[in-house]
């Protein structure tokens, strides 16, 4: 597959968020405010495509050992290593995005999109620059979903249309699944 491909895949077909339902915890948890929402977008990006320029030459290194089965232990380790390197740029470089975070950008080590990339990429058996491009689009394909999904949830938080009892989380789960639905149409695209 071309790298358009994997790219427009990634974005469209096989969103993480919404057509694997992988990184649902930051998708509902910094959705309530477009800004906060990008910053998180941005930040996963980034580590989607650390994680996976650092992942892709370990498991050869582990492959080579005969040790692949620590596979998941070894990138959770690399994954964890990296969110604190970002967490600790943003706090000296963008600290207001830092603390709009707040405690959801430690979630982004346990943020399976990001692990789930990874063992894709192995699991695909993409070489190295696939692997980037993939973890590239699945970056953005999550900062679309986020974007997307908080300005739909701060419309209807504004809206006086919303019945009482769809109030709050019956409303956004409700909106998340016809999100879902709608990338859904993307299906035979790539």
């Amino acid at each position: 597959m071309s790298y358009f491909g994997i790219l427009l895949a990634m974005i469209l077909v096989n969103n993480y968020v919404l057509a694997q339902f992988l990184g649902i915890c930051p998708f509902l948890g910094v959705s309530k405010k477009l800004d906060s929402a990008v910053g998180m977008g941005v930040a996963v990006i980034f580590v989607m495509v650390l994680a996976t320029a650092a992942t892709w030459p370990i498991m050869r290194i582990l492959n080579a050992w005969n040790i692949g089965y620590l596979q998941t232990i070894v990138f959770i380790l690399v994954i964890a290593a990296l969110v604190q390197f970002v967490e600790m740029v943003l706090k000296k470089f963008i600290p207001s995005l830092h603390k709009a975070l707040g405690v959801y950008l430690p979630l982004i080590t346990t943020n399976c999109a990001v692990l789930g990339v990874c063992i894709n990429n192995i699991d695909l058996g993409y070489n190295y620059p696939q692997a980037l491009v993939n973890a590239l689009g699945a970056g953005i394909g999550f900062l679309l979903a986020m974007v997307i999904f908080a300005g739909m949830r701060s419309r209807l938080e504004n809206s006086p249309n919303v019945p009482k009892p769809f109030q709050g989380v019956p409303i956004t789960m409700t909106t998340a699944a016809l999100l879902s639905l709608a990338f859904m149409g993307f299906g035979g695209l790539v």
